[in-house]
């Protein structure tokens, strides 16, 4: 699964994957909303809003409040709380007090409810966010109030400097709408405002961020077939629910034909406006060393000789009660004032709940390390008999969200307070297909040590472990905590078929990981049911301390040297060791990879698919039905061969990235040492470039329509993209100008000449696999000698990132590559003993012909 923090980044797609409980009644009494006074904010406008007023602009009459009782009847009906809220004639007035103006609002729009016609990719579901912004409310001339949205990238918080003028006369922020004062409040204490035609409208502030409504081609608000469905006020938030009506433009399915797919969507849309706290949290600066999401800011007084970009952690604002502060000294668990709750949506189909639940309540442990308890729960949301104003689309209430979907996928997005790092609310999508992926996936990892997996319908209880940890995984990601695709890298390869240590120590230290089940593992080990699949293991409650303990007496700068130095004492175990998701060169850092060593996980891995294929056909049985299950797993067998030939290939090149302070000796980055990757390359011959026949069984192939030669040759073109890309070869180059005692290119690329086309020097027969093979690969090296090909109008500063192999030695080595491989193949010719490799070698001759002296 996949984590996407941010709305618009939905329709690139998210990959990230009960015993019924009730709410206690005097719980939900306390959730209810009060019929009193507004809660009172106490902080006063900023400082822009206590400016002098500006003199009037273009002419406007100065607009004159009336009666508070001639604007509100008492027809009207009033909803208190963060902001009196009244329904009047069609018309919403909202009373917003004078202590609010200038504090930071954060507004989170989501779709409460959308049509089917409208999805793109794993976006599109009732649930779905669609914005998020900060905005303030302040006082401007002429009776009116302001509504600006409000932007942290930069900063100056020490007002008595020359440099906060400075930066605030930089930053001034944008005013997004203005209102007439209607009315101030009886006491003085607010003021009225009528926001009627700015709900009923279309903006960018409570509606569809403007880039993600141009991709969903939502056009122009249908003012006659929208309108406003309620506005209620809580104490803490405010909650707009309305139902818009976009025009919505077709898909042009080529030049001179009319659009398909256009016309009208209706959509409810829920805007929930949450009071940020008037004291932001204090923020805990990021580490590369421990993986947490981040936002950022640029302080212009963290440097005075220059200016720092503050890099904070996202996580929740888990404190000490005031009364438990001295237990928590002493090191004993404390509750924290504020657990953070999990609340499982009603739509979710019963079976599955429990063990939602337990998936968010196995990070209890890892709070304890934190030394907090009971920091971390889920629960059935509350009915309409137990509290009538919960809602799935609050922002105050965090959810795991059940959606109809056919999308096999999880996602944990969170929301944070962009001042200080402070998650505060998430919702969980969770995806009705899901199922099927956690099927496929263990289908065939670990099908061959479970019997449970041999067939297309799992029991409930083995489904429901699986969604068990799967949530787990996700609701991980709504702690902050980011992918650590380096954790599996710290076990020894033959500790995973130890039935023993696998049992003390899980198969990879992270469920953050993408290590989904125990492929390593060979029947006859003994290791079976929970011993396969992740858990919440040693690097999570690692990463859990570091991010949530409180450090005493500190504040985030002075806390630093403490964090590093936990940081530098757990390093000391590696696996505490984090390895990043978008690390391209770093082979510890993979997806869905096992073991410190690919080659020899990736071996036992093969031994297992191999044990598979030649029951494909009876485990993908169902009676009465066609051969769709077993294409579908097949396919899903040669996804998993190419996987491990990927998690080999990544060794070639390979560059390890360890992040350390200057406390720490030793490299930060180190090339991967020659030995390994000379494994690697012979794993690859072995595996890869030496045909699987077994992969290509006739009987399977014959019943799903595969073509063996085209379903191979993917493969070997995809590795070979990155085996004799410009990247790996320009890596290989920089590595041995550094040291000696590296894989020299010119070694490599002797040692895959000589493997890939051993039929030129032992002169035996050329199949048909190999013949595909060889073309690619001179293809390969053909692309070494030319320039790439820059997209007109890409930007000069993205152009110069592309690798350019004319510019380094690569072009140099793939065209000696090919002056050798011409005469090698010009021999071979004369003793090939069948007409086809004769074919083809004469072939591969006016090939490289043709690429060393191109005509015209």
């Amino acid at each position: 699964m996949h984590l996407k923090s941010k709305f618009a980044a939905a329709l690139a797609g998210m990959v990230c994957a009960t015993c019924l409980l009730t709410t206690h009644p005097a719980e939900a009494q306390r959730r209810k909303k009060k019929d009193k006074k507004p809660v009172p904010a106490a902080t006063a406008p900023s400082k822009d809003s206590t400016a002098r007023p500006p003199m009037m602009m273009g002419g406007r009459p100065k607009s004159e409040p009336r009666k508070f009782t001639d604007v509100i009847t008492p027809k009207a009906k009033a909803d208190s709380g963060m902001f009196n809220v009244y329904k009047q004639d069609d018309k919403i007035f909202v009373e917003i007090p004078n202590k609010i103006l200038g504090r930071d609002i954060l507004v989170v729009n989501r779709m409460s409810k959308a049509p089917a016609g409208m999805r793109v990719g794993m976006f599109g579901f009732g649930g779905d966010q669609i914005n998020e912004n900060v905005i303030r409310f302040e006082k401007g001339p002429n009776n009116r109030i302001f509504l600006k949205n409000i932007s942290f990238a930069e900063r100056s918080k020490d007002s008595t400097q020359p440099m906060y003028l400075s930066v605030m006369n930089s930053n001034i922020q944008p005013i997004v709408a203005a209102f007439d004062i209607k009315a101030f409040s009886k006491d003085s204490s607010g003021t009225v405002l009528d926001l009627t035609d700015y709900i009923n409208g279309d903006n960018d502030i409570l509606f569809f961020d403007g880039s993600l409504k141009g991709q969903l081609k939502l056009g122009m608000v249908q003012n006659d077939r929208s309108y406003i469905q309620d506005v209620r006020s809580y104490p803490g938030n405010v909650e707009v629910k309305t139902v818009k009506t976009y025009t919505r433009s077709g898909n042009s399915p080529g030049p001179g034909m009319p659009p398909v797919g256009g016309g009208f969507v209706t959509l409810e849309l829920n805007s929930s406006l949450v009071m940020l706290p008037e004291v932001p949290m204090q923020p805990r600066y990021f580490d590369p060393r421990v993986g947490y999401f981040a936002t950022g800011l640029t302080d212009f007084d963290a440097d005075p000789q220059g200016v720092k970009k503050l890099v904070m952690i996202t996580r929740w604002r888990l404190e000490p009660k005031a009364e438990d502060m001295e237990k928590f000294r002493r090191g004993e668990l404390v509750e924290p004032k504020k657990p953070i709750v999990f609340y499982i949506d009603p739509a979710t189909p019963v079976k599955w709940r429990k063990y939602l639940i337990q998936g968010v309540n196995d990070w209890q442990v890892a709070f304890e390390q934190a030394g907090f308890k009971n920091a971390i729960s889920a629960r059935m949301a509350p009915t309409k008999e137990e509290d009538s104003t919960w809602s799935l689309e609050d922002a105050r209430y965090s959810a795991i969200v059940y959606k109809p979907s056919e999308v096999p996928n999880a996602s944990g997005p969170h929301v944070h307070d962009p001042r200080s790092g402070e998650i505060l609310e998430s919702h969980i999508n969770w995806y009705h297909n899901v199922m099927r992926l956690l099927r496929n996936w263990y289908f065939i990892q670990a099908a061959p040590n479970d019997e449970r997996a041999r067939k297309m319908q799992f029991d409930d209880e083995l489904m429901g472990e699986l969604i068990r940890f799967v949530s787990s995984h996700e609701v991980g990601h709504t702690l902050g905590l980011r992918h650590n695709f380096g954790s599996s890298s710290t076990y020894p390869v033959e500790k995973l078929r130890d039935k023993e240590w696998v049992k003390a120590n899980g198969h990879a230290a992270s469920i953050m990981d993408y290590a989904r089940f125990n492929y390593v593992a060979q029947p006859g080990d003994g290791i079976s049911g929970a011993d396969l699949y992740p858990r919440i293991n040693h690097y999570d409650k690692w990463a859990i301390e570091w991010g949530y303990k409180n450090v005493p007496g500190t504040d985030a700068d002075s806390e630093r040297s403490t964090l590093n130095k936990w940081t530098i004492n757990r390093l000391q175990d590696k696996k505490y060791w984090f390895g990043t998701e978008t690390n391209p060169d770093d082979p510890r850092s993979q997806n869905e990879d096992l073991g410190d060593n690919a080659m020899k996980a990736s071996g036992y891995g093969l031994k297992n698919l191999q044990r598979i294929m030649p029951n494909l056909m009876d485990w993908t049985r169902e009676e009465n039905e066609g051969y769709s299950n077993l294409s579908e797993l097949y396919n899903e067998v040669v996804g998993q061969y190419y996987r491990y030939m990927g998690h080999v290939a990544k060794n070639v090149g390979g560059i390890y990235e360890t992040p350390k302070t200057v406390e720490q000796s030793g490299a930060v980055y180190e090339v991967v040492p020659k030995a390994t990757q000379k494994e690697a390359v012979q794993f690859l011959q072995k595996e890869l470039f030496t045909t699987p026949q077994w992969l290509l069984d006739k009987e399977v192939l014959s019943r799903i329509k595969g073509e063996g030669p085209q379903i191979l040759l993917a493969r070997q073109e995809a590795l070979l993209g990155r085996l004799l890309g410009t990247s790996t070869i320009n890596k290989l180059i920089n590595a041995e100008a550094s040291s000696s005692n590296t894989y020299s290119p010119v070694d490599y690329m002797n040692d895959m000449r000589k493997g890939v086309f051993a039929e030129l020097y032992n002169h035996k027969k050329i199949d048909i696999y190999r013949r595909n093979l060889q073309k690619a690969y001179v293809n390969s090296l053909a692309n070494l000698l030319k320039a790439p090909n820059i997209p007109q109008g890409m930007p000069a500063a993205f152009a110069a990132t592309i690798a350019n192999p004319t510019k380094s030695d690569a072009s140099s080595i793939a065209r000696a590559q090919l002056v050798q491989l011409r005469s090698d193949a010009r021999v071979a010719t004369g003793g090939a003993g069948d007409s086809m490799s004769r074919y083809h070698l004469q072939d591969l001759v006016e090939r490289i012909n043709t690429i060393l002296e191109p005509k015209g």
